[in-house]
Order: structure tokens, then sequence, then C-alpha cells
């Protein structure tokens, strides 16, 4: 680190910021508001540490507990260099200097912050610099797997809705794809949300509300097949206690509807942005990578070129390399469980799908079952794999080629 290190401890209105010398001496102190006003007095605390021509603030490097904001994102603009903290270290780091003593300031925090990086700054890492559509499509990414949490969570509460009101409704669409998630149970529900008054469907109504929910193949034959099954006799609720869980239903149904729209919606549009991107082909060439998890990858990887200076260390962000805990005559191999939770996830899927896109990918996955390989850890290590081609591509900017990983053995002749 250089001469001088900053922290800043951040919170919804006022912001302290601290700077230290090499031997830990407080220079400089200010309390700042969040706005442009407040960004130019930080800054002209940075540049007037030292009066010569050859400092510059921007040299300063600042510690915060965040990764992204609104502050973050200022600072970043204007050039300087900031490192993120996780709270926890930074609390670890309180007790260390003084275990007994539980006292805690906005402004001790700063200073804490800064004499972090004096101390141990080779250790943390300063963000990345990613580029703007990169970030943008992180935002976007990030948007959508929120909004598909969201989805998820309705639907298992439209679920177990109907399960006390509306039997049928739970095995009506489940054997296939989508189940309550399709536009037609779902307008199908709306129109008789209880036992009762799906009896009473006919055959026109539920063909009418196939229509309107986009089907356009089969309408007689699947307006028969629900018109039947709405009829057989269920248990029931009194009518006054089935009328006021059929608008609960009701109601779940339009929130689903929404997160439906607004997970497809924001899905299309990191779609739209990665296409845009440099990198797409490459992501593209791998098998199993359509445009939502090509864009996950890359959002959750970003297009910093010098991020990830070997493919291990990719993988170990991601979660898909072990570690060792050694201690003493113990040594132990086990699951990385600290690393990047969404790209992960991510990988788990797009490992799995590359089993029927690719027979190399499928070969690599028996091997390792083979090998005593559990279903998980054996998709862990293939999605190791394929994050070591994807480094190499994206190094040398080159398109996957499936005839770089070896061959699958060809079965014996008859």
């Amino acid at each position: 680190m250089g001469a001088f290190t900053a922290g800043i401890d951040w919170s919804e209105k006022l912001n302290d910021l601290a700077v230290v010398d090499r031997t830990g001496h407080v220079l400089a102190t200010h309390r700042f508001e969040a706005t442009p006003l407040g960004i130019r007095e930080a800054l002209a605390v940075l540049s007037g540490l030292r009066a010569s021509h050859g400092f510059s603030r921007k040299s300063v490097p600042v510690a915060i507990e965040a990764s992204r904001g609104l502050l973050v994102a200022a600072l970043r603009q204007h050039g300087q260099t900031v490192v993120p903290v996780h709270p926890t270290t930074v609390a670890r780091y309180r007790g260390r200097i003084n275990p007994g003593n539980r006292k805690k300031s906005d402004a001790g925090d700063a200073t804490l912050l800064a004499n972090i990086l004096r101390t141990d700054g080779r250790l943390h890492r300063p963000l990345h610099h990613n580029s703007e559509l990169a970030e943008a499509l992180g935002a976007l990414t990030r948007a959508q797997l929120r909004a598909a949490r969201t989805r998820q969570h309705h639907y298992l509460r439209l679920r177990s809705q109907l399960r006390a009101v509306h039997p049928a409704a739970v095995t009506a669409w489940a054997h296939l794809d989508g189940r309550l998630f399709r536009p037609e149970a779902r307008e199908v529900i709306a129109l008789a949300p209880t036992s009762g008054s799906a009896a009473r469907l006919t055959r026109r109504q539920i063909r009418a509300a196939l229509e309107r929910a986009g089907r356009t193949r089969l309408l007689d034959a699947e307006a028969e097949r629900l018109h039947a099954l709405f009829r057989v006799a269920a248990l029931r609720n009194p009518p006054m206690v089935e009328e006021a869980l059929g608008r609960e239903v009701c109601a779940t149904v339009r929130l689903l509807s929404e997160a439906c729209a607004g997970a497809d919606e924001l899905a299309e549009a990191a779609g739209e942005l990665f296409v845009q991107h440099p990198q797409f082909p490459i992501y593209r060439s791998f098998p199993g990578v359509g445009l939502l998890t090509g864009s996950r990858l890359l959002a959750e990887l970003g297009d910093d070129p010098d991020r990830f200076a070997t493919a291990k260390g990719m993988a170990a962000y991601a979660g898909a390399r072990p570690f060792t805990w050694a201690s003493g005559d113990s040594r132990k191999v086990m699951h990385r469980r600290t690393s990047n939770k969404r790209l992960a996830a991510c990988g788990h899927y797009w490992a799995f799908s590359t089993l029927t896109n690719s027979p190399e990918c499928r070969a690599y996955y028996d091997r390792r079952r083979a090998a005593g390989d559990r279903h998980t850890a054996a998709l862990r290590r293939l999605f190791a794999r394929l994050l070591s081609s994807l480094h190499h591509c994206l190094r040398h900017g080159e398109e996957f080629d499936a005839s770089a990983w070896p061959r699958p053995p060809e079965p014996p002749p008859r």
C-alpha cells in the first residue's frame, strides 16, 4: 500500500471518512452525505493530504463495507480505488485489537477500515473493473433471480391454498411442463378458484379460458378433460368459507401472474444486453449455455481480463474447487462453501444441462461417477472443467471447441 489509506463507514444518511498514514496515525476525518456535494468534499480531503505534484488522491485506496451502491459507484466514477471488506471481517478485526472492549462508533469503524488496508491491504482485493455493459447485465440478472424467487414463492402459496379449497386444480396440470405456472392454468383457476365453482363450469367456458391464455391446439380435448376432472366429487368447505378461500386464491393468482411477467421481462432484457456484449459468441459456443445462463455467467464473472489470473482462481470463486483443511495429523479435503452463491447455482444447472447436449461432458461425468463421486460432486467437477475451458477461451478470444476434450469411447462392434 502507499503512504495513505482511507476507510469509509457508510450509512443511509451520513458517512464517516478517516485517513491514516503508514504508522496508523489519523491524518484526517470527515463526515459527509451521499450527495454530489458530499462526494466532492470527501475527495477534497483525499486531495489535500500532500501538497506535491507527484501525489494523486487516486493512489489512496478506500475500504468500505459494501461492493455496490450509489456511494461506491460515485467513488469509482471519480477514479478512486475501492476495496470492499466484509462486515464480518471488520467485526473480527475489531475484536483482535481489543477483545474486551465492545465500544463501537462510526468514526472508529472508518479508522478501523483504513487500518485494515494499512496492515493487510495485500490480502484484500479492490473492486474489479467491469465494463458498463457487464455491470448493467449484472443488475438485470440479479433482479431476474430475485423475481424468479418471488415467482416460486407465490407458486408454492397458490399450491398450498388450492389443496385446501380446490384439490383437482393441483393435479390438473401436474403432468405438463410448467404446471401452475402455465398461463392456461392461471386463467382457468382465476375463472373458478374453488371446487364448487369449477364443477359448475361448462365446456364452452373452459375452452374460452384456454383461448384467452393463448392455447391454440387440442382445445376441445383439453376442455373435455378439465370438465370431467372438475366434476369428480371432492371434499368441500362450507359455502361461505369456500367463497372466502376462493377470494384468497384469486389474489394469489394475480400475484403469481405479475411475478411471472416480471421475471420473463427481466430475462428478456438480460438476453438483449447479453447479445450486445463482445464475449457473447464465446459464451454461446459452450454446450448448454442459453441466453439466461450465459447472461448470469458473464454477469457474475465480469469482463475484466485481469480479474482471474488462473482457471483455478475462477473455479474457486465459483465454489467448484475443493479446499484442504489441515491441522496436526488431521487432513480433510472438503467442498468449498464460501463462494459466489449465484454463480455456483448457475454452474450446477449449466453442468447438468450439458449432459444431454455434449457427449464429451457426459463422458466426463460418467467417469467421475465411476470413480466414486456422487451426482452433485460429479457435476461440480464438470463445472470446474467447463470453467477451465471458459477461462482459456476468454484469455485467447477463442470459441469453445469440443475436440479439446477427450472423446467418449466408441461402443465395440457387434
